[in-house]
């Protein structure tokens, strides 16, 4: 294929990237972003596939595109929502891994190059092995802390920051020695690099918590992006280099918002070490108080005596998949004329998007379902909150206890409504692992159990 046309391939593939990102900031037009994300991916392998002028080349490159789109697609049909941030994770670790290989590989044929251009070159494979390697590594870890293989609890070595700050500094020393030495000793520098860098990954992501493997997740997706680009760079790739900039840039515009939603220190959590682990049962109040219980014909009974419902679905409603039975009791309601909206916070779920991914599946209808800026102010006039499955981003003491360590954080007002009835399978925390005020307040009941179950108890009572 001509080069102009390959080059006229590429753009077309950039913009559709481009315009898939856009698609992808709204529910109503997720779908399409989706389907211009498809095209032009077909669009690169095409073209680049028809960079290779070695027939033999073209004839290997069959089964393993074969080999991988299979692949890809039976873990498309299999995984579940819920598994969606494990994956990323676990895909994030196969960009690195690629980024380290690509890097080695381009080592050993660097005698092209040469003066400045050698130099740049070099630079250019000790960055994407460097990223790469760290990627790989610590997307490995998150996906195993994510999967339960791996306690959340953060793990603090001693001097652990020194010790990063010390690995660093010996990958930009070999890096330097990869510069200025001979080209029969590259290969094991680079080497020694990715090993360190490797190290580095383990390292810093064993130190960070479960409240923070979502962020963590969404930065290595960022990391994962620059090390694609590094090995555009590598690889005189263009289009290699736009998508890993793209998700890149995207990657840690998006790690920010969940820091600013969460109140964490950017740096911090990314540097190393911040969150606890889950799951700390909480008995009662501070102050002694126990909370109070609803049964499922209570529920449903305040469900059917108010005029005014928002409910607030957390990973407790994922886990469970009860997103269909949310939508049955919203159409029962809405049926005997009360109102209903859905509360979205910006880290509700594993990743933001998460419940309102779920909510699209279940086919709840989108001009109903709010974001929290949208409904904050409305919790004051509203009859009833059914919070399923949400911990942190309910939780009145990130609001009023300085000694928090969400202290700051935006959450969802619900504690204003007349009424909250909580759903959760016991008193244990959520992901930050701390105590949650709401459910030992007066106007608030829990419904104990796995969320699916419960509502569709609740369901039943409502017909």
């Amino acid at each position: 294929m001509p080069e102009g046309i390959i080059t006229v391939a590429y753009l077309a593939a950039s913009i559709l990237f481009i315009l898939s990102l856009g698609g992808l900031s709204k529910q109503e037009t997720a779908r399409r972003g989706n389907l211009y994300g498809i095209a032009g991916m077909v669009i690169a392998i095409l073209a680049t596939i028809s960079l290779i002028r070695d027939g033999s080349g073209f004839l290997w490159l069959i089964p393993v595109v074969g080999i991988g789109g299979a692949v890809g697609w039976v873990v498309a049909k299999r995984v579940e929502m819920t598994a969606m941030p494990e994956l990323v994770a676990i895909l994030n670790s196969f960009v690195g891994l690629a980024a380290v290989l690509v890097g080695i590989a381009s080592s050993l044929e660097a005698g092209q190059f040469s003066g400045s251009a050698l130099v740049i070159h070099e630079i250019e494979i000790i960055l994407g092995v460097l990223i790469g390697a760290y990627t790989f590594t610590g997307s490995v870890i998150a996906f195993g802390k994510l999967r339960g293989l791996i306690g959340s609890k953060p793990s603090m070595l001693p001097l652990r920051h020194q010790l990063n700050l010390g690995m660093l500094s010996a990958c930009g020393v070999l890096g330097a020695g990869i510069v200025m030495a001979e080209p029969a000793s590259q290969v094991t520098l680079l080497t020694a690099i990715a090993l360190i860098a490797g190290l580095l990954g383990v390292n810093m992501i064993m130190a960070i918590g479960g409240a923070d493997m979502p962020v963590v997740v969404s930065m290595l997706n960022s990391y994962s992006g620059w090390a694609a680009a590094a090995a555009g760079f590598i690889l005189a790739n263009d289009l290699l280099i736009i998508t890993g900039a793209l998700v890149g840039s995207s990657g840690a515009i998006l790690s920010y918002i969940m820091c600013r939603g969460m109140n964490r220190s950017f740096v911090s959590v990314i540097a190393g070490g911040f969150g606890v682990a889950e799951g700390t049962v909480i008995a009662s109040g501070k102050s002694g108080v126990e909370a109070q219980e609803f049964s499922h014909e209570e529920v449903a009974a305040a469900l059917k005596n108010s005029s005014s419902v928002v409910i607030v679905p957390g990973y407790g409603m994922a886990a469970a998949q009860a997103q269909y039975v949310v939508r049955e009791i919203t159409e029962t309601l809405a049926k005997l004329g009360t109102k209903v909206r859905f509360a979205i916070h910006p880290v509700a779920g594993r990743l933001p998007g998460h419940m309102n991914v779920l909510l699209a599946e279940a086919s709840v209808p989108y001009d109903i379902v709010m974001e929290m800026e949208e409904i904050n102010g409305d919790f004051v006039e509203t009859n009833l909150v059914l919070v399923i499955g949400a911990n942190d981003i309910v939780n009145p003491g990130a609001l009023s206890d300085a000694t928090s360590p969400i202290y700051g954080m935006p959450v969802l007002e619900v504690w204003k409504s007349e009424r909250v009835v909580a759903l959760k399978r016991s008193m244990a925390t959520g992901y930050s692992g701390v105590e949650n005020p709401l459910y030992f307040r007066d106007n608030t009941r829990m419904l104990f159990g796995d969320a699916k179950e419960s509502l569709t108890k609740v369901a039943a009572a409502l017909n």
